[in-house]
């Protein structure tokens, strides 16, 4: 079997750094949605986030680990289109760390003026995302910053798959129960089954 992506040490560990920050998202049930879909369902807002996305956590993570490891990086650039870009200022500012995000022309203004909200140098560059990331690129080699990628381990606990996985496997005590993660950049994500035996934690974010 494919070993997974996280175990529930490192996942408890990043809970522990985003807990520093925020509290748990609210999650209520939907009797509506449950009426349509025949079984429980309950809507985890990630809305709440101080972002209004879940990738908020992954950005802590990662600034969290970088400042304990590589205290001497003097700041970071990314290329994005929005959430990625907000947790990255939102951790970078927290940390006392500069952060510079490319972005394409043509980008949401919403979401620029949100990254830059939260601390960021935005830049615009480029007509699309591939040259917005050789931009990035650029400007990671000229400053001496680090590069953050898309996707790296540390982002993960921002993603939906987190919690959607579990160790137990699928289980006679599984319930028809299903959750989903609501932000405000899509409609939802992430619908997985729960069991008994992990439905008090399996959300604790």
């Amino acid at each position: 079997m494919t070993a997974p992506l996280l175990d529930r040490t490192t996942l408890e560990a990043a809970v522990a750094v985003v807990r520093r920050s925020f509290g748990p998202t609210p999650q209520q049930p939907w009797p509506l949605l449950s009426a349509a879909v025949g079984a429980e369902v309950w809507v985890k807002h990630e809305d709440a986030t101080p972002t209004g996305a879940l990738k908020v956590r992954g950005g802590l993570v990662y600034v969290d680990r970088l400042r304990r490891e590589r205290p001497e990086v003097p700041g970071l650039v990314s290329a994005t289109r929005g959430n990625h870009g907000q947790s990255l200022a939102y951790a970078g500012r927290a940390a006392g760390l500069p952060v510079a995000i490319v972005v394409p022309h043509g980008n949401s203004v919403e979401k620029d003026a949100a990254m830059a909200g939260f601390g960021a140098e935005v830049i615009v560059h480029g007509r699309d995302f591939q040259e917005a990331l050789e931009r990035s690129r650029a400007i990671a080699a000229e400053r001496g910053w680090e590069l953050v990628p898309p996707f790296h381990p540390d982002l993960v606990p921002a993603s939906p798959r987190t919690r959607s996985s579990c160790s137990r496997g699928p289980t006679s005590s599984m319930r028809s129960t299903s959750r989903w993660a609501w932000g405000r950049a899509s409609t939802a994500s992430s619908p997985c089954a729960t069991c008994s035996a992990c439905a008090p934690r399996s959300w604790a974010w």
